[in-house]
């Protein structure tokens, strides 16, 4: 975390903030700050929406946005509990088998870029066979409303280039359809005066496990809810406005829920990887302050596996219980270190080694090994918006 606390000591992360020989920054006995099985499990006795981290003195990261949204986070859990709901429960995401028939460059092509999230309704007459000609129409259109709203011609050469293709190795199972990749590449001339290509804007739509949507569908629908853009927003813009009219479909923004983050934070922590493990971070939002700050805790890759390994218990599927203990021992280590509530805050961000995704629908995945189980529950969450 990054900051100070109000009798002036550095607020530092956990094992993987401290460099070796270095004390705990809460002069605690230290043990507890390296060993997840030692963190307590019940929160610390005080009352569910104290917002302790916005007492005066508490120096913490500054940003410029502010909500007025308390989460609950474990709390919530507690009281659907109490009402006697079943807790939710989702299937383990899948083993990373290797898709055989993945393009490699366009799965490379997909990592560490920035892409918003969108929720889109089944396409209407949609035909993989015919996407030559919607590239032809496409490049026109973007064209024209580049151009502010002049007519082009069809075929003509427009200086603008529209490309549809499929990402193959994109798909949970085999009812899923194929996922499609547009482009939109740019001529420009380069100093020598020969014209090259150059892609300015992409966008994929996407379906992995998506049999929930796939059996209300008739057959002249393509179910490809999941879409994700990278690039200027008046391309997307564009090209989304071109897929409602031609497809009879609607686009909206997808946007990420503080237990739904939770869960991502859980689950991502749960994949090994065997190379470029970086730190679990947490981003959470302070409400109720004039100007906006942002809590940053971070745990050690190690340790934040070594705590999940402890709480996941069920075999083939994870338990809204098991995330709600996850998050409930990182809330209550961080509050005997620092006395901050975070129950009381908004969790807005979650970076791991597998992604990172923000409330507001940009995610960034940095592994192309565990890219199904990311987009998994991505589609997930697509066709709840949807429905």
């Amino acid at each position: 975390m990054r900051g100070a606390l109000p009798d002036g000591r550095a607020i530092q992360t956990l094992r993987g903030g401290r460099r070796g020989g270095e004390a705990c920054p809460c002069n605690c006995s230290g043990p507890a700050c390296r060993r997840p099985d030692t963190w307590p499990r019940d929160m610390d006795a005080s009352e569910p929406g104290k917002a302790t981290a916005a007492e005066p003195g508490a120096h913490l990261a500054s940003t410029t946005t502010t909500t007025t949204t308390l989460s609950r986070g474990p709390a919530a859990g507690r009281s659907r509990l109490l009402f006697g709901h079943t807790p939710l429960r989702r299937a383990a995401p899948p083993s990373p088998a290797p898709q055989e028939n993945a393009d490699p460059q366009k799965i490379a092509f997909l990592l560490r870029k920035q892409w918003a999230l969108y929720s889109v309704t089944p396409l209407y007459k949609f035909s993989y066979a015919n996407m030559k000609q919607y590239s032809r129409h496409l490049s026109a259109f973007v064209a024209a409303e580049k151009q502010k709203g002049l007519a082009v011609e069809v075929g003509i050469d427009l200086g603008i280039k529209v490309i549809f293709s499929t990402l193959l190795g994109l798909k949970g199972t085999d009812r899923d359809q194929a996922a499609i990749l547009v482009q939109i590449a740019s001529k420009t001339q380069t100093t020598s005066g020969k014209e090259e290509e150059k892609v300015v804007w992409s966008g994929w739509f996407c379906c992995v496990f998506g049999d929930d949507l796939l059996e209300n569908v008739p057959e002249d629908f393509t179910c490809l809810p999941l879409f994700l853009a990278n690039g200027a927003e008046t391309y997307t813009a564009i090209i989304g406005t071109w897929f409602q009219k031609t497809f009879d479909c609607c686009f909206s923004r997808l946007t990420i829920s503080p237990l739904n983050l939770a869960w991502m934070a859980a689950m991502w922590t749960g994949y090994k990887v065997d190379s470029h493990a970086v730190a679990t971070e947490l981003i959470f939002s302070v409400p109720c302050i004039p100007q906006g700050l942002d809590i940053s805790y971070a745990i050690h890759p190690e340790d934040a596996q070594a705590l999940w390994g402890t709480v996941q218990n069920t075999q083939g599927e994870v338990t809204q219980e098991e995330v709600d203990l996850f998050m409930d021992c990182l809330y209550s280590h961080f509050h005997r270190h620092f006395k901050i509530h975070l129950s009381a805050t908004r969790l807005v961000k979650v970076s791991t080694s597998i992604a990172s995704v923000h409330s507001d629908g940009n995610l960034k995945i940095l592994q192309s090994k565990y890219l199904i189980g990311v987009l998994m529950l991505l589609t997930e969450l697509a066709i709840l918006q949807i429905q």
